[in-house]
């Protein structure tokens, strides 16, 4: 069994045997390693992925329910039938939940049954590919295009394929992929109770008896295991290779891997455990700023119009990252205002109430090894908001023309001692 060892040294370098690998945090999506991460590359079955996103979802919004039955389309049928893919039979006269159908395709990467799931989604698989299309650009994705929901290619489609080219396949970047990852297990928690199954058996007591063992060989009781791993998804065909993305948590650290276009089914694997061993070898989570923590040189913001010229401000959240081992002094906080909020000399302007947010606090690494940023980098991860400590009352007329007046003979003193100094 692959093991986590705890004696595992900090490497400078990882030598990944895959076409293109990323290794990110779950929690922020802090990019730890990168190799060919915007190549685009068919992803396979870890396309499906995308498809249990838009169940999901589906189901959130009570647009379709977990024991909501359906017919099977002949499209579905006959991809089904084939045990050459990965599949459980279906039957043109019976009726199956959607419990079982995405037990079959989150386990097993049953094609028939996430054909099935899409067309109940969306009425054809036509209409579905547009919504993953759709959702990948909603959720931040840049390199994808999807012609299937179920990843193989095309030709293996019996002739049913209504999107793309004839042997057109689902692309993906490895860092598409990831972001992908990133949010179906930040928005969707629970199908990690699914995908964390090490075998399932699909229509027990029937005919139709399959056995649904994972294809995720990295689950801890099954032959490549590693402790704490829960998913996510293989993916393989002639054309993409052998492809794996991979999740675990230890303690308060959840990782996501993706490996794509290895050569063999092993290899996969052998490579994930790679980028985990690298991950907790080489990076902790850590503490950075607490709660109420004034940024030293940015504790304050002048203030127009009210009763006091200046703010308090400081963190709204504490703040915790994970980080190379060893460095945090090499963490340093960046104030960084609204600009929204100031007026053109850079002031905010009374009234303002306490706790009104007024920027926000990035944390810049300044050591000497690369730093890859996170995988939505416009996203609120890896950040906390600046508040104001109190709040500030907008002076009343006769405080501000008095501060006006006092203005006035500012200037005029100025002056006239300026021109006083010119005489000597």
């Amino acid at each position: 069994m692959l093991g986590f060892s705890k004696s595992a040294s900090a490497a400078p370098s990882l030598d990944v045997k895959a076409d293109s690998a990323i290794l990110v945090d779950g929690e922020t999506g802090k990019i730890l390693f990168q190799k060919n991460e915007d190549k685009m590359l068919p992803p396979a079955s870890m396309s499906k992925m995308m498809t249990e996103y838009l169940l999901l979802e589906a189901i959130k919004k009570d647009k379709i329910s977990w024991d909501q039955k359906t017919r099977i389309s002949e499209y579905a049928h006959k991809i089904s039938q084939d045990r050459g893919l990965s599949n459980v039979p279906l039957r043109i006269d019976e009726q199956y939940n959607v419990r079982e159908l995405y037990q079959a395709m989150a386990i097993y990467s049953a094609n028939g049954a996430t054909i099935a799931l899409a067309e109940m989604v969306a009425g054809s698989e036509a209409e579905f590919v547009k919504k993953m299309n759709a959702k990948a650009k909603e959720l931040g994705m840049k390199d994808y295009h999807f012609v299937n929901a179920t990843g193989l290619n095309n030709k293996d489609l019996k002739g049913f394929d209504e999107t793309g080219g004839p042997s057109e396949e689902n692309m993906m970047s490895a860092r598409s992929v990831a972001i992908l990852a990133f949010r179906l297990i930040n928005d969707y928690p629970e199908v990690l109770k699914t995908t964390s199954i090490p075998k399932a058996v699909f229509r027990d007591g029937t005919d139709d008896k399959t056995n649904m063992p994972n294809w995720n060989w990295m689950l801890p009781t099954l032959v490549y295991g590693y402790e704490g791993v829960d998913g996510l998804k293989t993916g393989s065909t002639d054309l993409a290779g052998f492809s794996f993305t991979g999740t675990i948590k230890r303690n308060n650290t959840r990782l996501i891997s993706v490996v794509m276009k290895t050569n063999s089914y092993e290899a996969r694997f052998e490579e994930t455990k790679k980028l985990f061993d690298f991950g907790f070898a080489n990076f902790e989570k850590a503490d950075i700023l607490p709660a109420n923590h004034q940024i030293k040189g940015d504790k304050t913001i002048p203030v127009v119009k009210g009763k006091e010229k200046e703010v308090k401000v400081a963190t709204k959240e504490p703040l915790s990252l994970i980080i190379k081992r060893g460095e945090q002094e090499n963490y340093k906080p960046e104030f960084v205002v609204d600009k929204k909020k100031l007026n053109e000399d850079g002031k905010l302007t009374a009234p303002l109430k306490k706790g009104e947010v007024v920027g926000h606090v990035n944390i810049q690494y300044k050591g000497k090894g690369e730093d890859y940023g996170y995988l939505l980098n416009n996203d609120t991860k890896g950040k906390t908001e600046v508040v104001t400590k109190e709040s500030v009352e907008k002076a009343n007329w006769f405080v501000l023309g008095l501060r006006g007046v006092g203005g006035f003979f500012a200037g005029i003193w100025s002056g006239t001692v300026d021109m006083v100094k010119g005489l000597f």
